[in-house]
């Protein structure tokens, strides 16, 4: 079973950047799905941004036009750059993998949007 982990999570202001990072533990090039998903406090978990079969991208409509999810296969890695951050984005991100009929997910980073 492919292993995911997540960093670069930590506090930023309010309009600024950060980019996580999912190292997953073999290649990623066959995975079905591959992406990030986050919860915030009190809220269910929401996808925030997914490659589908490895080419088409899926980004949640909150985050759209200040998310980009991108993948480094010969690293085995895929990476969310956020930008614009608002408090609203606060919550710990997970990274997540599908195949084979299996849910794989990470240990989270958190992420907090605060001044």
């Amino acid at each position: 079973q492919v292993q995911l982990v997540e960093s670069g999570g930590g506090l930023v202001q309010p309009g600024g950047s950060l980019r996580l990072s999912c190292a997953a533990s073999r290649s990623i090039s066959s995975l079905n799905y591959m992406g990030w998903y986050r919860q915030a406090p009190g809220k269910e978990r929401e996808l925030v941004a997914r490659f589908i079969n490895g080419g088409r991208t899926d980004y949640a409509d909150s985050v759209t036009g200040r998310c980009s999810i991108a993948r480094d296969n010969a690293k085995n890695t895929v990476y969310l750059q956020m930008n614009d951050l608002k408090a609203e984005d606060t919550a710990v991100y997970y990274c997540n993998a599908y195949y084979n009929a299996l849910t794989v997910w990470g240990q989270g980073t958190q992420v907090t949007v605060s001044s």
